[in-house]
């Protein structure tokens, strides 16, 4: 499958698989950003994609990032519709417990820090240009009817909501 790319950003690496069986292909940051603890921030890639009718690009968190940092999705999995044409963004959360200590260091996304010549809130991240921030899926769409009616059928499970499986 051909999937056209768009580079809004020349400065940006196009995505690509890291190994043969990788579901998965990273996306860069098209910015460098700084995120204190507590912050959300979108980040530009740099790329807007044409996806083929019939699928879409899932954005998910890389999970060495989830590892090795306090920086989350702002939502866990993003979605990107064929019939999309622009930028691709990645939202972040820095979920670093504010300490209100201030250092001369910066986080970076594989877990090590840098020193810095400013003081940042400890906790604060940096993401440099073509960090590789989050990974795209491309996945099969099927759009579901939807038919109304007055019963649904019965299971073993029935209603039973959040824990009623158990733990």
């Amino acid at each position: 499958m051909q999937v056209k790319i768009k580079k809004l950003n020349q400065a940006v690496n196009i995505p690509k698989y890291k190994t043969k069986g990788a579901a998965g292909f990273d996306l860069p940051s098209a910015e460098e950003v700084i995120i204190a603890p507590g912050e959300s921030v979108g980040i530009s890639t740099g790329l807007a994609f044409e996806i083929p009718e019939g699928y879409e690009l899932q954005v998910r968190p890389r999970s060495g990032v989830s590892f090795k940092t306090k920086l989350r999705f702002s939502n866990t999995v993003g979605t990107v519709d064929y019939d999309y044409r622009g930028e691709v963004k990645i939202a972040f959360d820095n979920f670093y417990r504010s300490t209100s200590n201030m250092v001369n260091k910066l986080n970076l996304l594989d877990g090590t820090s840098i020193e810095t010549n400013e003081l940042y809130e400890e906790g604060t991240y940096l993401i440099s240009l073509n960090d590789r921030i989050a990974q795209g899926v491309i996945k099969v769409v099927q759009q579901a009817e939807f038919v109304e009616v007055e019963e649904l059928s019965d299971t073993e499970r029935g209603t039973g909501g959040f824990g009623s499986t158990g733990v």
